[in-house]
């Protein structure tokens, strides 16, 4: 892309004061569109190293309303990062609908980067670049708006721009060691650069090669860009988008009504003996997963008063309390609500060597929000594929994943709910939802069967527990997660 680019012709300074003023002021009041329609809108800023990434940033953002955008500075790597999928430092930052986020610099920068360090081997490389073309097919297609922009400037440009900054003692610090060695290596770079642009360019997300030679050039390439992608982004903003294709390997399921839960029980006496081996092995497992960055995803999905709650409390008494974090998954906040719908899970990840267990699950897409119409069709069934594509994203990060659907039967749940309702120190466990929820049983039957159908993949199968004896329950789902993680670490 980069090779082969024909720049514009730069107008003269005149013609791009005029224009410059007239894209301004269409901009800022774009923003009321942004917020009525609320559109998100990122703004990707890569480029060559003194391109002027930042000060182009602090000129396209004077024409927006302060409340409505953030800038989101991503050239340093963190720590923390480091220990987190390499996409979580990105989806992050998106924006609630109707807002603006502006990355100065992102995952062209930390990707190239790195390759070129030879931090990354090709086969990781590739694989990550696979990630960011569905982190960016699943944004846009959520409606999300995506511009990306590249900013080139020449060798000569370039090394004259370091010189300037490096004789300036107030700005000789901004010249890093990535600078000295673009340069340096120009070609071997505009290489890795050209390759990168190419095998990321969408329809959807294209990229914009913006000639980085003056400021008010760059400037205007940009707000035109920007704010001609906006107008056509409002159009479009309530079209549905096609559903892919599923991709990855499935696991064949059984419907719930052909689980027999008959003789699934445990006496009190092995329920003990076994409950105490199985923790103490997990235990031991906590420590090894640890020392090996591995980390653990437990998600719990089940009907109401299956026992979830019981089960993963046995999980978590065999675990060190500061290796691991329970997430009661309720309603979404409304800045969460006004996000990608997995962007509540992905930030609630857990670090490499800790365990994060989810108490319901990024699987409400498919259940509750499909039942009570709280999305539109469109986003539940494209939902299937975009959590296969997460929980791969996952896997491919070193996770183990185990997935729980904890079964009863509908006369089990009745007990339950009645056992309930008439003991005082349990009523709080009992809701009008839990009720309203019974009432619509077959219509979750046919959600759940469906889901586990198209979601139960070879690298993040489904596990259904038959739960009419809770102390059975524990004991298998401790089991399971036993055998995983020991398959993990050998």
């Amino acid at each position: 892309m980069l090779n082969n680019r024909i720049m514009k012709e730069k107008p003269s300074d005149e013609e791009m004061n005029t224009r410059l003023k007239a894209l301004q002021k269409k901009l800022a009041a774009q923003t009321l569109a942004v917020r009525e329609h609320k559109l998100p809108v990122i703004v990707l800023v890569e480029g060559w190293g003194t391109s002027g990434k930042g000060s182009l940033v602090g000129r396209i953002i004077n024409n927006i309303d302060p409340r409505f955008y953030r800038v989101a500075s991503l050239e340093k790597v963190r720590e923390e990062d480091r220990r987190k999928p390499f996409l979580w430092r990105f989806v992050k930052e998106i924006p609630e609908a109707g807002n603006f986020v502006f990355m100065d610099s992102g995952w062209m920068d930390q990707l190239t980067r790195e390759y070129a360090h030879k931090e990354l081997t090709k086969k990781d490389y590739e694989l990550r670049i696979a990630n960011v073309r569905r982190f960016e097919r699943q944004l846009t297609d959520n409606g999300y708006l995506v511009v990306k922009f590249f900013l080139n400037i020449s060798k000569k440009e370039q090394k004259k721009r370091i010189r300037t900054l490096a004789d300036d003692p107030a700005t000789k610090w901004r010249v890093t060691d990535t600078d000295l060695a673009q340069n340096k290596h120009y070609d071997k770079y505009m290489d890795i650069f050209d390759k990168f642009l190419d095998a990321t360019d969408s329809s959807r997300a294209p990229w914009y090669i913006i000639d980085g030679c003056s400021k008010k050039w760059a400037e205007l390439q940009v707000l035109e860009i920007l704010t001609e992608g906006i107008d056509v982004a409002l159009q479009n903003h309530s079209l549905a988008v096609p559903i892919p294709q599923n991709v990855f390997p499935l696991m064949d399921m059984p419907k719930l009504s052909d689980i027999s839960l008959q003789d699934k029980t445990v006496s009190d006496e092995e329920y003990s003996k076994r409950l105490k081996e199985l923790q103490g092995k997990l235990r031991e497992l906590h420590n090894s997963i640890y020392h090996k960055k591995i980390p653990v995803i437990i998600a719990y999905e089940g009907w109401d008063a299956a026992g979830k709650g019981g089960n993963i409390k046995r999980v978590t008494e065999a675990l060190d309390s500061r290796g691991y974090e329970v997430f009661p998954i309720a309603s979404p906040l409304p800045y969460e609500k006004s996000r990608h719908f997995l962007w509540r899970f992905f930030t609630r990840l857990p670090r490499s060597g800790h365990v994060a267990i989810f108490d319901r699950t990024w699987y409400g897409r498919v259940m509750v929000e499909r039942i009570e119409g709280f999305c539109s069709e469109n986003d539940w069934k494209r939902a299937y594929n975009e959590i296969n594509e997460f929980e791969k994203e996952l896997y491919d990060w070193g996770a183990v994943i185990i997935k729980f659907w904890i079964q009863i039967d509908k006369d089990t749940q009745l007990e339950r709910f009645t056992l309930r309702q008439n003991t005082p120190e349990k009523q709080w466990k009992i809701t009008d939802e839990d009720w309203r929820n019974r009432e619509k049983w077959d219509q979750y039957e046919t959600a759940v069967n469906e889901m586990l159908q198209k979601t139960s993949t070879t690298y993040a199968p489904w596990h259904i527990i038959e739960s009419i004896d809770k102390k059975y329950a524990r004991l298998k789902t401790l089991e399971i997660i036993v055998d995983a993680i020991e398959k993990a670490i050998s």
